[in-house]
């Protein structure tokens, strides 16, 4: 049997969004298209309490092509449904019948409660918060969707009417923004949300936030620290980026608004109110980061129909970022045998120069994962496969691990061979000096490990290393000769010794 093909449309108050995807057996898919139309159906509602025809003809264009592209691309499933506007709007179920009509599928319009636990299921499948308490939320054009959660059991959910469309609409409407106008509409905020949860305080660690405004919040953040990753899916936005971001948005009138890097110039209009949102679900529930989920609604309706077709989407236990990675090397056939030997030895040395060299954990794990990746890279071809290692780890998709880790992976794995890292390569001279340290020392650890199996068939059965002030001397036991794996460390410990400043010498027993 064939793969299926699913469309998943997500009709919202700012812009409709339709994702198409390929289905395994095994629940799994492959995004075929993701495409956006911004048609602003919330534009004057919080005036009028209708849609505006204009706004109407903007949405009908949209299907029209949507359905043309589902047809195009042969799909056979379709979830298609309508938020905060359609479910408002005295008209709204007048449009949702001539959409319907249109795309040949029924548009169902969902409540607010419906929306959340969508943002819940993508939320879930895209990030590891075991034994964490947050908040998942989903910043609409017409209404704001929460849901708190700890570990992978959601708690409560909630819908709000701040979306950024009408709240903009309704209390920002000079340019630039007046104190007055902000104050207002930060005290609605905040009465708002005392009222959805009766007053009780709610902490959470983190939020987890999904919709226009947080992936605009991602990229201006990435800009403003000059960063340079492939994706803001999974990039971790702390409270004080928050502040530092509402600051100039505030001060700044839209045609300033419209040249700030990172953000869309459509988007330049309601940014404000997005941001304003965010500030006050970061202080009313204490957290100090929001991770970016880029999928969000539309994600959700397709783990949704996955689920209804009887797939294992969902079904199972929740993906660890070892199973992503695990998944990703099969997916470009790497040697397991010799990728989980190097990782074994890796870590193994790793754990001898933690406590002297103030390593962290979380580098063991980034350790790891370019140790299972390093030669990924074979599946293009074996000719500079530690450069295509690179790039096509810093675009895979790695379950829990943000931009900057996925790319920090990738730069580890990069240097397991041949150069190692120097002023003419562009990717690590845009890493942060800390980041460089990072890479250097632990490319350093995986290009040592490596030539410990250089012969790829594990004679090294162990390794165990012993710290001095100056020098490293690195134990193997082996049932066998292994002079060919010495040789192969030695002339791969050039960055392991400058980047700790040792000497590292070999004993075989």
């Amino acid at each position: 049997m064939k793969n299926p093909r699913i469309a998943a449309i997500d009709i919202g108050t700012n812009s409709i969004r339709c994702i198409i995807a390929e289905v395994s057996k095994e629940g799994k898919y492959k995004i075929l298209d993701d495409e956006k139309a911004t048609v602003r159906l919330g534009e004057r509602m919080a005036m009028t309490g209708m849609i505006s025809d204009e706004a109407s003809n903007r949405a009908l264009e949209a299907i029209r092509r949507f359905q043309k592209l589902a047809t195009g691309l042969n799909v056979e499933v379709v979830e298609a449904v309508a938020t905060s506007a359609v479910r408002t709007a005295k008209n709204g179920s007048e449009l949702v019948a001539t959409l319907s009509k249109e795309l040949g599928h029924e548009i169902k319009v969902i409540s607010g409660e419906e929306e959340a636990e969508l943002t819940a299921a993508s939320a879930l499948a895209n990030f590891d918060m075991y034994g964490k308490r947050y908040a998942m939320i989903d910043i609409g054009g017409g209404s704001v969707e929460i849901v708190t959660a700890y570990g992978n059991h959601v708690e409560e959910f909630y819908s709000l009417d701040l979306g950024a469309v009408v709240m903009t609409d309704r209390f920002l409407k000079s340019d630039p923004i007046d104190e007055d106008e902000l104050r207002k509409f930060q005290r609605h905020i905040r009465e708002s949300l005392k009222r959805a949860f009766t007053g009780k305080k709610v902490t959470a660690d983190s939020l987890i936030g999904s919709g226009g405004t947080l992936t605009a919040l991602g990229c201006m953040a990435m800009q403003m620290r000059n960063d340079n990753y492939v994706s803001i899916h999974g990039s971790e936005v702390l409270h004080a980026e928050v502040v530092h971001l509402l600051a100039m948005l505030i001060h700044k009138d839209l045609k300033g608004r419209r040249t700030i890097p990172g953000l869309n110039q459509d988007r330049a209009d309601i940014i404000v109110a997005g941001v304003v949102v965010v500030d006050e679900l970061m202080r009313f529930f204490n957290a100090n980061r929001v991770l970016v989920n880029e999928r969000g609604i539309r994600e959700g309706l397709l783990i949704k129909a996955i689920k209804r077709l009887g797939f294992n989407a969902g079904n199972s236990t929740p993906p660890t970022w070892r199973d992503s990675v695990m998944e990703f090397a099969a997916s470009c056939h790497v040697d397991e045998q010799h990728a989980a030997h190097v990782a074994n030895m890796a870590l193994s040395i790793f754990d001898v120069l933690e406590l002297p060299f103030g390593l962290k954990p979380s580098e063991r794990k980034l350790l790891e994962a370019a140790a299972i990746l390093h030669d990924s890279g074979y599946f293009i071809s074996y000719s500079s496969h530690h450069k295509h290692s690179y790039h096509l780890i810093r675009h895979a998709e790695l379950f829990s691990f943000t931009p900057r880790e996925r790319e920090l992976i990738a730069q580890i794995a990069r240097y397991h061979r041949k150069s190692t890292p120097k002023r003419k390569h562009d990717a690590f001279q845009s890493l942060r000096e800390k980041d460089q340290i990072i890479v250097a020392r632990l490319g350093g650890i995986l290009r040592l490990a490596d030539g410990l199996d250089r012969r790829r068939n594990s004679l090294v059965q162990a390794v165990s290393s012993q710290f001095g002030e100056t020098t490293i001397t690195i134990h193997l036991t082996a049932a066998e000769d292994v002079s060919v794996e010495i040789f192969g460390a030695n002339a791969k410990k050039d960055l392991f010794e400058k980047a700790f400043g040792s000497t590292v010498v070999f004993a075989s027993q």
